[in-house]
C-alpha cells in the first residue's frame, strides 16, 4: 500500500493528491506513520517528498501535492480532489466515507480508487460489496470496464486441512512464510470456534459470521474428569464477579498445583426472590442447584453482600486467601466488607490489556486440560455461554455483551487468575486502593 501511494504521489499521471483511508483516527495514524516511515527510510525518495509531521501529511516537493491520511469522518471528507487509497474495507461500518472518497476522483483525471482488504464478517457491509463486484468481473470483465478486482480465498465447502486450499488462498506461501507454520496455525484453530472463526477470516480469506464463543462442551467437560484434591490449608486467589444486585453472583478460589495445573473451586449466590422468575422465564435450572448445593440463596429481593462477604471471610479461615480480585467499577459494599475482615482486596479492571494475560492462560489451560473444575454444573453453564472479544490488537476478554446467557463464573475465573498466576504463594497483596 505504501508503495502505491508512493508511485501516486510521484509517477502516476497527472499528479495529484493522494488520500489514504483508514476506519479511524487511530488506524489513520499509524497508516501515516508507515508511509512517513518508508520515505524517511529511502535516500531516493527524501530527494522528491517530503514528510511535514506537525501536519501529518507527506509533500511533493517539485509539483506540491500532498498525501494525508483520513478516518471515516465522512463529512469532513466532501469536496477531495485526487486519488483514493482505502485500507481494510471490510472494517467500514457505513459506506458515507466509501462514497465521499470515491466521488472526489471525478474531479481528477485518472484519478484511481485502490483497495486490499481481508474478507470479514458483515455481509451487508461495504466492503462485501465490493467483493462482489470483485467476483463478478473477475468472472466478466466486461460487466464493469471501469472496475478491475482480484481475490485469493478458500471457498467455503473446500476442506480447510488440505495444503493445496491453503495455497489457493495464499499465494506467497513459502515465501513470506512457511508452510509449516501455517499448519502449526491450523491446528491451534481447531481448539475452539474463536479461533477457528479468525484462522478461516485472516488466514483462508472466508467471510464469516463472528463466532466467538469461547471454548467448546468437549474441551470443558475434559477438565471435569478428574476429582479435585483437598484444599483445607492451601494457598488461593480468589476472583469474583458483581452482578446486578438482582442477578447471579460469583466468587471463583484458585488453587495451583504442583503439575502446573490449577485447579477452581466455585460460589454462586442468587436473590431468593428472583429464583422463580429465572426459572420460568429462562429455563435455568436454579432449583436443582440450590438443592445439590451449587447455589447459595440469599434472602430476598437483592443480593445480600453482607452474606457473600460472610461465606468468602468463611472460605478465607480454612485457607490461606492471598488476595481478592474485583472489578473496581462494581467492588463497592463487598470491597468494604472484605477489607473490614482483613482480606486483601486488588484491583482488577476489565480491560484487554489487564485481562488478556489471564485469559490466554485459561485458554491454555482447557485445551491442554490443565483446568480442574470438579464438575461445577454452574460453572460449565457458563463456560457454554461465555464470547470472547479480541481488540484490533489481538487482545482479549470475556464479552458480557455477546454471550448468550450468564457467564459470572468464568469472569470471576479469570479474575482470579489475573492475581494466582502473578504471584508467589508466599506472596500476600497489599490493599488496593479502588
Amino acid at each position: 500500500m505504501a508503495a502505491l501511494c508512493q508511485y501516486l504521489m510521484l509517477a502516476h499521471k497527472p499528479l495529484a493528491d493522494v488520500f489514504p483511508a483508514a476506519v479511524d483516527r487511530e488506524q489513520a495514524r499509524l497508516l501515516y506513520r508507515s508511509l512517513a516511515r518508508s520515505v524517511q527510510s529511502s535516500p531516493l525518495l527524501s530527494q522528491h517528498l517530503e514528510v511535514i509531521d506537525y501536519k501529518s501529511i507527506i509533500r511533493n516537493k517539485k509539483h506540491g501535492n500532498v498525501l494525508r491520511c483520513l478516518s471515516a469522518d465522512a463529512w469532513r471528507n466532501e469536496g477531495l480532489n485526487g486519488s483514493v487509497v482505502i485500507d481494510e474495507i471490510h472494517a467500514h461500518k457505513s459506506p458515507a466515507l466509501i462514497d465521499a472518497l470515491t466521488y472526489a476522483t471525478r474531479a481528477t483525471p485518472n484519478g484511481l480508487v485502490l483497495t486490499i482488504s481481508t474478507a470479514g464478517e458483515d455481509r451487508n457491509s461495504v466492503g462485501f460489496q465490493w467483493w462482489k463486484d470483485a467476483e463478478l468481473v473477475m468472472n466478466d470483465p466486461a460487466a464493469n470496464p471501469t472496475f478491475w478486482g482480484l481475490i485469493y480465498a478458500a471457498k467455503p465447502d473446500d476442506d480447510f486441512s488440505e495444503p493445496a486450499v491453503w495455497r489457493a488462498a495464499n499465494p506467497s506461501m513459502g515465501t513470506t512464510f512457511p508452510e509449516d507454520e501455517f499448519a502449526a496455525d491450523y491446528k491451534d484453530a481447531l481448539t475452539n470456534p474463536r479461533k477457528m472463526s479468525q484462522f478461516l477470516r485472516y488466514s483462508l480469506n472466508v467471510w464469516r459470521e463472528g463466532d466467538t464463543r469461547w471454548f467448546t462442551g468437549d474441551s470443558w467437560a475434559r477438565c471435569a474428569s478428574e476429582p479435585l484434591e483437598p484444599f483445607h490449608g492451601r494457598p488461593c486467589w480468589c476472583g469474583v464477579d458483581l452482578a446486578s444486585n438482582l442477578d447471579m453472583t460469583s466468587a471463583a478460589f484458585v488453587f495451583k498445583e504442583d503439575d502446573g495445573s490449577y485447579a477452581v473451586h466455585w460460589k454462586y449466590w442468587v436473590p431468593a426472590e428472583t429464583v422463580a422468575e429465572r426459572e420460568r422465564k429462562d429455563r435455568i435450572p436454579y432449583s436443582g442447584w440450590i438443592r445439590d448445593g451449587w447455589v447459595t440463596v440469599t434472602e430476598g429481593a437483592r443480593l445480600d453482600h453482607e452474606h457473600v462477604a460472610r461465606d468468602i471471610c468463611e472460605f478465607a479461615a480454612d485457607h490461606q486467601l492471598m488476595g481478592v480480585g474485583v472489578d473496581p467499577w462494581q467492588a463497592g459494599q463487598l470491597e468494604t466488607l472484605l477489607q473490614r475482615a482483613g482480606i486483601a482486596v486488588q484491583s482488577v479492571p476489565q480491560r484487554t490489556s489487564t485481562l488478556n494475560a489471564s485469559c490466554k492462560l485459561l485458554e491454555a489451560l482447557v485445551v491442554e486440560g490443565k483446568l480442574r473444575t470438579g464438575g461445577n454444573p454452574v460453572a460449565a453453564w457458563n463456560a457454554n455461554n461465555v464470547c470472547c472479544y479480541t481488540d484490533p490488537t489481538g487482545m482479549i476478554k470475556p464479552d458480557k455483551a455477546k454471550s448468550a446467557e450468564k457467564i459470572d463464573g468464568i469472569v470471576a475465573l479469570v479474575n482470579g487468575l489475573c492475581l494466582a498466576s502473578t504471584a508467589s504463594e508466599s506472596q500476600s497483596w497489599d490493599l488496593a486502593v479502588l
